[in-house]
């Protein structure tokens, strides 16, 4: 019956343990939502006055318009800008949250951090100006947070790390007026810009969505990337298991679930302290497990290799195998629902950041730096103490695990392709203009019950990488394309195409790259940026042969900014399910088609994956042909 839900044999065991249980899942309130509203599907209902809501008709003859006088373009244009706020802000706050992390650990008030990468940190200074020659370590550290920070605030110039762009790409930005000022500004003024009675005009409105995306993707999203790396260590190519087969019966199970890594980080390091451990076998168990899901979990796998237990829509499905003790949950795609279905079993829901609480029956315990490590103990003692209260009759772990490699950054790829002493984009780039590599692929997203789990992520991969394209992955997709084996070395020769098998094989590179977060999006920008400057297959984004998917129905309103900031750097995106924009023909046409004049980038809306892999390899050879190269 629930072979249709989703690809993955352990999530369908799961789903089918759900429902022999009267449990109820993601995808039984959705079919009792069923069917949805049409407007709001189109995007034309408008309730950002009181003076509504108004819904647009539309299929009337008759223009119609909301009681102030906005159109279905006006409405449209504004209902998606604001998406892509809440989105930027999303990521944003999470980098936010870094850099204060980063000023605390530079004004001695945590030393539950340090600096792990101080390459890294220090290249970071001196690209905002700051002094590094003959300068102690801490100086630049308080520098560099205090010139972050600033980057949400400043009133005056633009975004720092948006010079790392090509210059074509800022001669663009500048031209259209969206080249991004400030992160917290950009995100105010669409705010602004949407109330009613202020701007009237669909094209300026989406125009500033973009620079505001723009904030998040060269801003936000690119200081959480880097400071991370900064504080607690820049990835490494590390080999890991998938799946919800990472849980472990005779262990004590920790499962990481949210966005924001250093609370992660010290778990992860007190999971190995004796005294602990100790505990942990006084009470019965063989010793403590923590894996991941969603972007924590992708967090701790590229730096530690710790396990992932699931993407998205397995959040519920990990509790449901009644082996979790605790699930420790911060920020972002984290289900209020989680509450109901640890209350099924002896599972403890522990929230802990300040911002992102459930209501009293859900233990809190605040996360702050300057006491990272005590709360991870806390939290670890608390699964301890859970652990004899598992009705061992109810426990249900699903046999699949899959191996993968994951922990590729910007950085270390070019080691990986030219060696310690020569390490650069040029093989990469070679083995693009000689055709063994068509392009690459930035495939990213989410989950979404509307669609079958995991099957337009894998689906998409496959037939990319099988036509010679090279894939980069993130989030929640990376992990579907995980657990279906294609973040392997092997997947090159079970999958790849002959030309990308055999660079896969001089190598000993996966046809998949796994960069990490949804932040980490960044580091496909930045990877792009190398390509450029290696040169020879062109001189901006929209000369590349690249292109990037969000296949599977997104889900967030993360996923419209990560697009947008996508589009406006200009690149060719493809996206599973239309964004709410249908009842407008005019917003659909300027993001489908007209905005590629302005940005060199556009939006594709095709649900079916192999059709998407087709129109991505169409895209990739048409650029291919201007650039002159092998077809």
């Amino acid at each position: 019956m629930n072979e249709k839900l989703s690809i993955d044999s352990a999530s369908n065991k799961m789903i089918d343990k759900a429902e022999k249980e009267n449990i109820e899942l993601v995808w039984d309130r959705l079919k009792k939502m069923m069917p949805q509203c049409g407007f709001g599907t189109l995007g034309i209902c408008c309730s950002i006055c009181n003076m509504g809501p108004c819904s647009i008709d539309p299929f009337s003859d008759e223009k119609s318009k909301g009681v102030c006088g906005a159109d279905a373009d006006l409405i449209v244009a504004r209902n998606l800008a604001r998406k892509v706020a809440a989105g930027s802000a999303a990521h944003s706050d999470h980098g936010r949250e870094i850099a204060l992390a980063l000023l605390e650990m530079a004004e001695d008030k945590t030393i539950d951090f340090k600096i792990s990468d101080e390459e890294k940190t220090r290249k970071l200074a001196s690209e905002f100006g700051i002094k590094t020659e003959k300068v102690d370590l801490k100086s630049i550290t308080k520098a560099l947070a205090v010139k972050m920070l600033s980057e949400f605030g400043k009133y005056e110039g633009n975004l720092t790390m948006a010079n790392r762009a090509p210059a074509h790409q800022k001669e663009v930005w500048k031209r259209l007026d969206i080249m991004p000022r400030s992160i917290d500004r950009e995100i105010v003024e669409i705010l602004h810009r949407t109330n009613m009675g202020v701007d009237s005009n669909y094209k300026s409105v989406l125009l500033s969505a973009m620079r505001t995306a723009l904030s998040d993707g060269w801003g936000g999203s690119m200081i959480a990337t880097e400071l991370t790396d900064s504080i607690v260590g820049s990835p490494a190519p590390v080999r890991a298991k998938v799946n919800l087969g990472v849980l472990k019966k005779e262990m004590v199970n920790i499962v990481v679930h949210g966005h924001e890594p250093l609370l992660t980080e010290a778990v992860y390091q007190e999971m190995k302290n004796p005294e602990l451990i100790s505990e942990a076998k006084a009470a019965g168990a063989q010793g403590i497990n923590v894996a991941g899901i969603c972007c924590t979990a992708n967090e701790v796998l590229m730096r530690h290799g710790i396990p992932v237990a699931g993407n998205f829509l397995q959040q519920e499905l990990a509790l449901l195998t009644g082996a979790v003790e605790v699930m420790m949950v911060d920020v972002q795609c984290v289900m209020p629902s989680l509450s109901d279905i640890a209350g099924c079993f002896h599972t403890e829901i522990i929230t802990t950041s300040h911002k992102a609480k459930f209501p009293d029956i859900v233990k809190h315990i605040e996360f702050q730096p300057s006491k990272a490590k005590a709360v991870a103990r806390e939290i670890i003692r608390r699964a301890i103490n859970n652990f004899n209260k598992r009705e061992k009759s109810r426990v249900f772990i699903p046999d699949e695990t899959m191996d993968l490699v994951a922990g590729f950054t910007t950085e270390n790829v070019k080691y990986l392709l030219g060696g310690t002493f020569r390490g650069s984009y040029r093989p990469l780039n070679e083995a693009i203009v000689s055709g063994r590599i068509k392009g690459i692929a930035g495939v990213v997203g989410c989950n979404n019950p509307k669609v079958v789990h995991d099957f337009e992520h894998v689906s998409l991969v496959k037939e990319l990488i099988k036509n010679d394209i090279l894939v980069i992955q993130t989030g929640c997709s990376a992990i579907a394309c995980a657990k279906a084996g294609l973040l392997r070395p092997e997947a090159s020769i079970e999958s790849a195409g002959p030309g990308l098998r055999e660079v896969c094989e001089a190598t000993g590179l996966p046809p998949v790259l796994h960069f990490g977060s949804c932040v980490d999006n960044s580091r496909i920008l930045t990877a792009a940026v190398e390509l450029i400057n290696e040169g020879k297959i062109g001189k901006s984004f929209d000369e590349l042969p690249v292109a990037g998917a969000a296949p599977e129905c997104w889900m967030s309103e993360k996923a419209v900014a990560i697009g947008c900031y996508f589009v406006a750097s200009g690149v060719y995106t493809v996206m599973g399910m239309p964004f709410p924009i249908l009842g407008s023909k005019n917003v659909e046409n300027f993001l489908c088609s007209e905005i590629e004049s302005l940005t060199g980038g556009k939006f594709a809306f095709e649900p079916d994956p192999l059709k998407a892999a087709a129109m991505i390899i169409a895209h990739i050879n048409n650029k291919r042909k201007k650039l002159g190269l092998k077809s």
